[in-house]
């Protein structure tokens, strides 16, 4: 039995885990971003599913009535875990999303890249289309789809021109005469590049504009392409 004003040592090492993997945080996005990034994921899931464990330990220090003199020492001491905590969430979230990396909104006939293989490197992704990646959208992201307008060519290609740059976008091919633009997006915390081409073709009906984006590394995106596309979509409409 401890003393009463004695901390017991479990009490002692939650905090000293939860604030190691506070700092691990840190480290593992500084190795992502050194491009060691399957090793960064891998201390960024060791943190984040670490600190969710801290929590739940901590949380059954507390409901112990043998801790019950130290409840606000525990719950203290389990504070540097919440961060890693919250993002485990996000980690779950994205379970829910299928394994892939290559977002199109033609199915049928997917924009293709020029430059961008030039850009990726040998241990990128490859752009090769997969029909069974497509299978896998069409089934997750029935709205990814061509958007259609009814201004003119010239008006279409500059307003997505404009739209890539103010999201960001890094363009890298401009290419008015083929109708592409192509460009790279990259995270904010992570440093991740995907490769994005939009495609700007006319039919009777308008002006009909295709995206494709395709991460660079990992097998999947956690949905991050098919928010890419959702977010130009809606920021073209919104100023047309």
């Amino acid at each position: 039995m401890n003393e009463q004003g004695k901390l017991p040592g479990l009490v002692s090492w939650t905090g000293y885990l939860a604030l190691t993997l506070l700092l691990v945080l840190p480290l593992s996005v500084l190795t992502v971003r050194s491009g060691a990034w399957q090793q960064g994921l891998l201390l960024y899931a060791i943190a984040c599913f670490g600190s969710a464990l801290l929590i739940l330990l901590s949380l059954l220090l507390l409901l112990l009535p043998r801790f019950a003199h130290w409840r606000k020492q525990v719950a203290l001491r389990m504070l540097p875990a919440l961060p890693g905590t919250v993002l485990v969430f996000s980690l779950l979230l994205g379970a829910d999303v299928p394994r892939i990396h290559d977002i199109t909104t033609d199915t049928e006939d997917p924009p293709t890249f020029a430059k961008a293989e030039q850009l990726r490197g040998a241990a990128s992704n490859s752009l090769e289309i997969e029909r069974a990646v497509i299978e896998q959208q069409r089934d997750a992201y029935p709205d990814i789809q061509t958007l259609l307008t009814e201004e003119a060519f010239d008006d279409a290609f500059d307003r997505a021109t404009r739209v890539a740059n103010e999201l960001g976008w890094e363009i890298y091919r401009e290419d008015r005469n083929a109708g592409i633009i192509e460009a790279v997006d990259t995270s904010a915390i992570m440093a991740f590049k995907d490769d994005i081409v939009i495609r700007i073709r006319t039919n009777a009906q308008g002006t009909l504009l295709d995206l494709r984006s395709v991460s660079r590394v990992g097998e999947s995106d956690l949905g991050a392409n098919a928010a890419r596309i959702r977010t130009f979509a809606a920021a073209f409409q919104q100023q047309g």
